[in-house]
């Protein structure tokens, strides 16, 4: 399969920073709603486990829109167009 030289990259240095901001505002609203579900009345153990579980979850997000970007960008350039139909 030969690509065409004017074909978008699969991954764009524009692209990873929309997920960089995308995944710390998860992680921001994650540790949010993992406050109440730590079990202890340590204020600083609350914020060490939210933060820690929102961490490994942002990490998950962070591959998922990465996975997303390069799918929808391969599906893209793959698309027949209405010539081609």
């Amino acid at each position: 399969m030969t690509e065409e030289p004017s074909s978008p990259p699969l991954v764009s240095k524009k692209g990873i920073v929309i997920d960089l901001f995308l995944t710390v505002l998860f992680f921001l609203f994650m540790r949010e709603v993992l406050v109440p579900h730590v079990p202890s009345q340590d204020p600083l153990a609350v914020t060490i486990v939210s933060s820690m579980t929102a961490f490994c979850m942002s990490g998950v997000f962070w591959l998922a829109t990465g996975m997303f970007r390069v799918t929808l960008v391969d599906y893209l350039r793959n698309k027949p167009t209405k010539d081609e139909i």
